[in-house]
């Protein structure tokens, strides 16, 4: 069974809006394309190579494949070479061509479309960017492992990773690391559902009363 990985960039604020480059997606008028570029360093790549791995397809919501598809036909380095060559799952009407080699649509509900690739294969399939397939997954929790990279930078708007809807679940940290630059890179497995409890004992006065009445009235 394949396991669905997310590996995205990420600032402070959670904006995970075109951290490559001025031209990647200024929807929205988004006027900070780039963030990323000033903070990359040694570290920032070696951890980006552990992250990505050595083996997986790529799954790709329509825009991020489109800057995908015009980017890395291109490129002969190592992350190239591999991105060519292997499969690309896309969740993308029949109004978007799948120019770019070894790619494949996937036409059904991201879920339930996702639910059936994971099954039909062993390799892993790697989330890039695709905010909007994210949330869709992320509502569907099909997701398996998360990794974010985390960058020293508020942006106060912009496209975010983490937005309502989402499924409730709960996570484990197993593996951190920060670069001179300040990014932070942590993995992210699956662990079950949320669990809550008071941090200390629950104090029951007239002033605690009025507190969660105030709380019922203003909803």
């Amino acid at each position: 069974m394949r396991k669905v990985r997310l590996s995205t960039f990420l600032t402070m604020d959670g904006v995970m809006q075109a951290p490559g480059g001025p031209t990647e997606d200024w929807t929205g008028g988004f006027p900070y394309g780039g963030w990323l570029a000033p903070h990359f360093d040694e570290t920032v790549g070696e951890m980006m190579e552990s992250w990505i791995g050595r083996d997986y397809d790529l799954l790709l919501g329509r825009k991020t494949y489109e800057i995908f598809a015009a980017h890395w036909p291109e490129q002969d380095d190592e992350i190239g070479r591999t991105f060519n060559a292997i499969d690309k799952f896309v969740v993308a009407g029949p109004d978007t061509p799948l120019t770019w080699v070894n790619s494949h649509r996937l036409d059904d509900e991201p879920g339930e479309a996702v639910r059936r690739l994971k099954s039909s294969g062993d390799r892993d399939l790697l989330i890039q960017g695709s905010g909007q397939l994210v949330q869709a997954l992320l509502a569907a929790d099909v997701i398996d492992e998360i990794t974010l990279m985390v960058f020293p930078i508020l942006l106060g708007q912009g496209k975010r990773l983490f937005r309502d809807g989402i499924a409730a679940t709960a996570w484990r940290m197993t593996e951190t690391r920060p670069s001179p630059s300040g990014v932070i890179c942590s993995r992210y497995s699956r662990a079950g559902s949320v669990e809550t409890a008071a941090i200390a004992p629950q104090v029951q006065n007239d002033r605690e009363a009025a507190r969660q009445e105030r709380m019922r009235r203003e909803g």
